[in-house]
């Protein structure tokens, strides 16, 4: 199959443009003849050659997908995050190089990066990762893709009440999606709403991933109604939101039956 793989040619410029190739472990790394297994080699030829020239360029495989999109937004927007911060310019539209200090490598199908500086092979062969952050964030990728977020999610807006009905609105938190939300009546949660999350391409997420990591149509509302709410009585709701990681947001401002 090797040899009907053609490397790619760019220019000098495209070499310092960081470039991630992300692929699913079933695509050739360790399930070499399914649908997908020529993925890996494609990615090993077009990583040497723009690795063999200087080119900014890593691999991170998902230990637990094939094709499917799974869990690499984890990875992806953190490891994109850190580039942009490097290379967006504080003033005028000329981006920035990215640096060249504080840069880690790791053996392309490697478990562990190292500091540049303290890389036993050649330079030239290995995956490059901006910086320790991205590099650390890259090892527990490939572990089990469950990178690490210490941030909690964006607290819910604009909670509604109309009868037994709560609604309210949220903000996506990036970094680790949102999975469920926690329903505050009188200052007691009730529910939690999905209870128990599903998603067969990765973390269960509130609104479900398609095999392209897009939501599922229709949306899933955010509404929970209360069943239990007594009639008449102007019951205080506020809602929590929930990330793929457990973290959880501050309550929102309360919503007043009516």
């Amino acid at each position: 199959m090797r040899t009907t793989i053609k490397a790619h040619t760019l220019p000098d410029a495209a070499l310092q443009v960081p470039v991630m190739c992300n692929l699913g472990t079933k695509e050739g790394v360790t399930v070499k003849d399914a649908r997908f297994g020529g993925v890996w080699p494609a990615n090993e030829t077009f990583f040497q050659e723009v690795r063999g020239k200087g080119g900014l360029v890593s691999v991170s495989v998902d230990p637990l997908t094939a094709h499917e999109c799974g869990n690499q937004r984890y990875l992806a927007i953190p490891w994109l995050d850190t580039c942009l911060a490097a290379r967006l310019p504080k003033e005028g539209v000329q981006l920035r190089p990215m640096p060249t200090e504080g840069v880690w490598l790791s053996p392309v199908l490697g478990r562990t990066a190292v500091p540049a500086a303290q890389f036993q092979g050649k330079p030239l062969e290995a995956a490059w990762h901006p910086n320790e952050a991205a590099a650390r964030q890259w090892m527990e990728y490939i572990k089990d893709s469950a990178v690490a977020d210490a941030s909690p999610p964006p607290a819910p807006t604009n909670v509604r009440v109309a009868g037994k009905e709560v609604t309210w609105d949220v903000v996506a938190d990036l970094e680790s999606g949102l999975a469920s939300f926690v329903i505050e009546r009188d200052g007691q949660a009730i529910a939690t709403i999905p209870e128990q999350g599903k998603n067969p391409f990765g973390r269960p997420i509130f609104q479900n991933l398609q095999y392209s990591d897009t939501p599922t149509q229709p949306l899933v509302a955010m509404r929970y109604v209360d069943e239990k709410a007594e009639t008449g009585k102007n019951h205080v709701y506020r809602v929590i939101a929930v990330n793929t990681v457990g973290a959880k947001s501050k309550a929102s401002d309360a919503g007043v039956g009516k």
